[in-house]
């Protein structure tokens, strides 16, 4: 297990509900939002609740885009969750002209208005075989969603895992050491335990 993993604190976010998921692996997992916490960790992630456009004024006012910028130009791993993996992206529908983390290229589109929305309850996840993400994962792979945008990566090859609402979306995504996941695993029981700790393990 790493030394010490991150939780970003940017004022949105199910920050409790994922420190006691981290726990229950018994990883100790440290809430911060300052720039110097995240130079002296090993993992970052970052969840969310909200607007994008709400959370990219928070993080930039905390100072804390570049530091997370940094980090993953270091290759240490970084997970979005949630809202948290659609900042990862350039930009979105929800809120225009402004700019994400651009972590990964592509955009955040909304759900059409025939669907209902939020997108909410446990939904099946089509997983990219081989991915190390998945080991021990058992399959159907079910995890929990709450969200009304989602993802658009401009290369394919990042999609990791799929799941149809509607449409068929990206629900994971992987680009070398950055990941995100548009379920909650903090909500998604034994799934999001495993997925969490191959996170931690094998990613």
């Amino acid at each position: 297990m790493p030394d010490r993993v991150v939780i970003i604190d940017y004022g949105m976010g199910n920050l409790f509900s994922v420190r006691n998921t981290f726990a229950a692996l018994k990883v100790r997992a440290e809430i911060a939002g300052t720039p110097a916490a995240l130079k002296r960790c090993d993992r970052l992630v970052l969840p969310g609740v909200g607007a994008f456009g709400d959370a990219m004024r928070e993080l930039k006012g905390r100072g804390l885009i570049e530091p997370i910028r940094r980090f993953v130009h270091r290759g240490r791993p970084f997970l979005g969750i949630c809202l948290g993996m659609q900042l990862i992206m350039d930009k979105s529908e929800e809120a225009p002209g402004v700019k994400g983390l651009g972590l990964i290229a592509g955009g955040v589109r909304r759900f059409g208005p025939r669907l209902k929305c939020p997108h909410m309850g446990w939904n099946e996840i089509e997983a990219v075989a081989g991915e190390p993400l998945f080991t021990g994962v058992k399959s159907p792979i079910y995890t929990y969603f709450c969200h009304s945008f989602f993802v658009r990566p401009e290369r394919a090859g990042v999609t990791i895992g799929w799941t149809r609402y509607g449409a068929r979306f990206a629900s994971i995504v992987r680009d070398g050491n950055v990941f995100g996941v548009q379920f909650h695993p903090e909500k998604s029981q034994e799934t999001g335990l495993r997925l969490l700790k191959n996170f931690l393990k094998r990613c």
